[in-house]
């Protein structure tokens, strides 16, 4: 049987202070972050991240790039992460109250903003309008993966195709638009593997490249439906 390390852990779901698969959590994302420097870089005043999950790419982005990271968007602790609420009103509600901008330090700027990723488009929709009031001049934004596009059955909150946005709109241009941005770039395959320093090998992709090391067999009916 194929082992292979799940890479969402290294992008989202671990602690930064963790240790796993050999790699400081922390560093790797900052690792990603210096790759979407490296990738691509618009025009722009400052760097900030969407707390706290996008934080220490955002720390990376800015220190390869060296334009100034700035903390624009405040957290309010006593919310949790949004994408795994179970119904989308959940989801709105908590991203209204999760995070609260600077507007004086954003306010005429052309702002980065770094994700470590997007799965269905809502959250990410909704904090741009809740920033698109205050007076910002442009809005871009950098995902420190690839897009997610398709499902995982192997417990990640995303399981059907038809809930991801990377499958709804045809390219980064078209999901920009429908987010409310000046421009969108996803980090690539090559750029995230190589922000690990792990051979490929290593990792489920699964939900980037659609390479499935194993397909459950209580699930792999209605999966392989969904994939069609």
């Amino acid at each position: 049987m194929k082992h292979c390390h799940c890479i969402f852990e290294l992008i989202y779901f671990a602690r930064p202070d963790s240790q796993i698969f050999g790699q400081n959590v922390y560093l790797c994302r900052k690792r990603l972050g210096r790759e979407l420097a490296r990738e691509y870089r618009p025009d722009v005043d400052l760097v900030m991240p969407f707390p706290d999950s996008g934080s220490y790419a955002a720390i990376g982005y800015a220190e390869e790039s060296g334009i100034p990271f700035e903390m624009g968007m405040i957290r309010n602790h006593y919310v949790g992460r949004t994408f795994i609420q179970p119904t989308q009103p959940m989801r709105d509600f908590a991203v209204r109250v999760k995070l609260n901008p600077v507007k004086p330090l954003l306010e005429g700027k052309k702002v980065l903003i770094v994700e470590d990723s997007i799965i269905r488009g809502t959250t990410s929709r909704n904090r741009v309008k809740h920033l698109q009031g205050i007076g910002i001049k442009e809005l871009h934004m950098v995902i420190s993966c690839p897009p997610t596009m398709f499902p995982c059955p192997y417990g990640i909150d995303f399981s059907s195709k038809g809930e991801l946005i990377a499958t709804k709109k045809e390219n980064e241009k078209a999901i920009a638009e429908f987010i409310g941005l000046d421009s969108l770039h996803y980090l690539t395959v090559e750029g995230m593997v190589k922000a690990t320093g792990m051979p490929k090998e290593c990792f489920c992709m699964a939900c980037y490249t659609g390479d499935y090391p194993i397909a459950p067999p209580e699930k792999i009916d209605k999966f392989c439906m969904e994939l069609k």
